[in-house]
């Protein structure tokens, strides 16, 4: 029998459009984090397992692909390696490992591959793409501002407006816990169920806590709480007396007086004191982007200084944060330059192949994409080829064009016809692409000549 022609559950192909627009987006995220001056980074797809392990929280835990042992070993059933749950944790790796080399302050980007364990759906992959941006070895919560603001820069030049920035501290979350009751022994799995509050309610979060033993009076009066409307309201009074609640909410209004006025793309950062984002690393101020109108998480991020210190010896503080580009994508109207705006070189008979052949070179020394058709045979079919394609032009160099020392070209967006001389025909169909958008694959009026 056979096997599936299908990609495995949660992963996907991509055909040239497709991986085309995602090449795109992917290079404007490398090029906005460039300039807000983070440098690359790379690290292998996979892991040693003891690397990810406990860095996740018992949800995403779970979720991590272990690989099995090989050879003798792999009866076994055990796990020595891992593929990369995130992008965080192999960046700090290989910053512990690697720091020598590296500025006291460095400011890494890296965009790749990650896999999780978990159920497909829509918006969810297996596989997916994460786009990390990080600064290492930097204490001021500037470096916490300079991370939401490129994120913020990144969905501006993807096309992503109006997003919300929900920004929240570690060392809140720990001083609520602390207000509420919430036993030290229960306060991380009452976080976790605090981070599912926009998706099982807040009566739902209510049930997990009373399901994990928290007492009923602390269950009631976060559920009191946060369905009143007003909970950052209600929180900051119960975190008056607090010194780590107050510790945490200076350092989250610290950001919100930085980052507010400079967002780009009208994003807008709010004080959201539900947000915990369940990874255990985090250590002070967390965020989260959604996009306009309450829709999903399409980036987030935090402060995670002690991620270093189960690599090395010594505290090293970082932040970071890592837009979700398949949401994002998802979320995106196709930007109208759907493929590259080619130039198909037509092949009039075998003598002028080579012709051909030098015409393409030319066409492509000044920027523009060209192929020279591989089939022969009738013009009219070489049209048709050129359309199925997604061609823009066609070029024709005949034996009429030839003795005129000019060469014909086939626009097919419009049907239209003209000649061009041969010495500068390179240039003149740079000259008529820049800026046209690109044609969908067999967009054109389906009129061939020839």
């Amino acid at each position: 029998m056979s096997p599936p022609l299908a990609p495995p559950s949660g992963s996907r192909d991509f055909l040239p459009r497709e991986l085309r627009r995602r090449e795109r987006a992917l290079a404007r995220v490398a090029r906005t984090f460039a300039l807000h001056g983070f440098e690359p980074v790379g690290t292998p797809a996979f892991e040693r397992i003891e690397t990810l392990s406990g860095k996740y929280g018992e949800e995403g835990d779970k979720l991590i692909f272990r690989i099995l042992r090989r050879g003798p070993r792999a009866a076994t059933g055990e796990a020595d390696l891992a593929l990369r749950y995130d992008l965080t944790v192999p960046g700090a790796r290989v910053y512990a490992h690697r720091r020598g080399e590296l500025p006291r302050i460095f400011k890494r980007y890296q965009i790749g591959p990650v896999w999780r364990g978990e159920r497909p759906g829509k918006g969810r992959f297996r596989e997916f793409t994460q786009c990390d941006a990080d600064i290492f070895g930097a204490e001021s919560r500037l470096a916490d501002v300079a991370v939401v603001l490129a994120l913020a820069a990144a969905l501006d030049a993807l096309g992503v407006r109006g997003a919300t920035v929900r920004l929240n501290s570690r060392a809140v979350l720990a001083a609520a816990m602390e207000a509420y009751g919430v036993p030290a022994a229960l306060r991380a799995g009452a976080l976790t169920s605090l981070d599912k509050l926009d998706r099982i309610g807040v009566d739902g979060v209510a049930e997990e806590l009373r399901a994990r033993g928290v007492g009923e009076d602390a269950a009631e009066a976060l559920r009191r709480d946060m369905g009143g409307g007003e909970f950052a309201a209600a929180l900051r009074r119960r975190l008056a007396g607090s010194a780590e609640g107050a510790a945490g909410l200076a350092e989250v209004d610290m950001v919100l007086d930085r980052a507010a006025p400079r967002l780009a793309g009208g994003a807008r950062i709010v004080f959201d004191p539900t947000l915990a984002r369940g990874l255990d690393y985090y250590t002070g101020p967390i965020f989260e982007f959604a996009a306009a109108g309450g829709g999903a998480s399409i980036a987030g991020g935090g402060r995670y200084d002690d991620l270093c210190g189960q690599f090395v010896k010594d505290r090293v503080p970082v932040c970071g944060g890592s837009l979700g580009i398949e949401r994002i994508l998802s979320l995106l109207e196709a930007d109208g330059a759907e493929g590259e705006p080619r130039v198909y070189v037509a092949v009039w008979d075998g003598e002028a192949e080579g012709r051909a052949l030098d015409l393409a070179a030319e066409i492509r020394a000044v920027g523009v994409a060209a192929e020279t058709d591989l089939t022969g045979g009738r013009l009219g079919r070489q049209f048709k080829t050129a359309d199925e394609r997604g061609c823009r032009f066609v070029v024709v160099e005949g034996p009429d064009e030839r003795a005129a020392g000019a060469v014909a070209l086939k626009d097919l967006a419009d049907g239209s016809q003209s000649l061009a001389p041969r010495e500068t025909v390179a240039a003149t169909l740079a000259e008529r692409l820049a800026g046209a958008p690109a044609r969908r694959a067999g967009g054109g009026d389906g009129r061939t000549e020839g």
